[in-house]
């Protein structure tokens, strides 16, 4: 995918995100109930997971209790979500920051004295537009959400008109980088993307490495690396 690909799945799935942050479960990968529960794989990666969801949860509800309140308090948010939201605005908005401070150039300057004052008024007046152009990534209160940020950069990529230079290639790679690690992020959090997992039972046929391959609403599908056989949910007998 392409920078600015990586860049439209953030902005359109942001409002999927938002609604998923209150959703009483999370979707599992890969999904129960075939091929023997996929091999019964990524036990380790569960593991760690549910591990890591138990210090931001006990994180989480440290911040929100009342002082006087004894005992545990249910979190009403998915911790995932709220975590993808948290760590993608602030990437973006990190990067908007970066690369605003390189290329977007400065208000121009009034007139100096000695001029009609015509001329100084005519200026006065561009400054002003100028300073107040909506294209600027300028924000001196409240912060923008994800999706501007993502807006922003974009129009950056595609080089769209305003006060900016063109980017250069370091410019160009460092909003690649972020674009493909927030995409990433997001289809991840909402299991909308293709994934590959490795799995921890070895190919009953040569006995080398299984990788988990599905996501994008595909049903999953276990490869051998070695031999390349692959196994789809009709053939759990032949895997269990």
């Amino acid at each position: 995918m392409t920078t600015a690909a990586h860049l439209t799945t953030v902005i359109r799935h942001w409002p999927d995100l938002t609604e998923a942050l209150g959703a009483g479960s999370a979707p599992t990968w890969p999904p129960a109930g075939r091929m023997s529960d996929y091999l019964r794989a990524l036990e380790q990666y569960d593991d760690e997971l549910l591990e890591a969801e138990r210090h931001r949860a006990l994180a989480l509800r440290t911040l929100e209790r009342d002082p006087s309140q004894i005992g545990e308090r249910p979190i009403p948010i998915r911790l995932t979500i709220h975590e993808t939201l948290r760590v993608v605005r602030a990437a973006l908005i990190v990067c908007a920051d970066q690369i605003a401070g390189s290329v977007q150039r400065p208000v121009m300057g009034q007139l100096p004295d000695g001029y009609p004052a015509t001329d100084r008024r005519r200026r006065e007046l561009l400054v002003m537009q100028d300073r107040r152009d909506p294209r600027r990534w300028s924000w001196t209160g409240a912060r923008p959400d994800a999706p501007y940020a993502a807006l922003w950069l974009l129009g950056r990529v595609q080089g769209a008109p305003g006060p900016f230079r063109p980017l250069t290639g370091p410019q160009h790679d460092h909003i690649a980088a972020v674009a493909r690690g927030c995409a990433e992020r997001v289809e991840h959090a909402l299991d909308v993307g293709e994934r590959t997992a490795p799995l921890a039972r070895p190919c009953p046929d040569c006995g080398g490495r299984l990788n988990l391959h599905g996501g994008a609403g595909a049903s999953p599908v276990a490869r051998c690396t070695q031999c390349g056989h692959v196994w789809t949910g009709q053939d759990t007998a032949a895997v269990a």
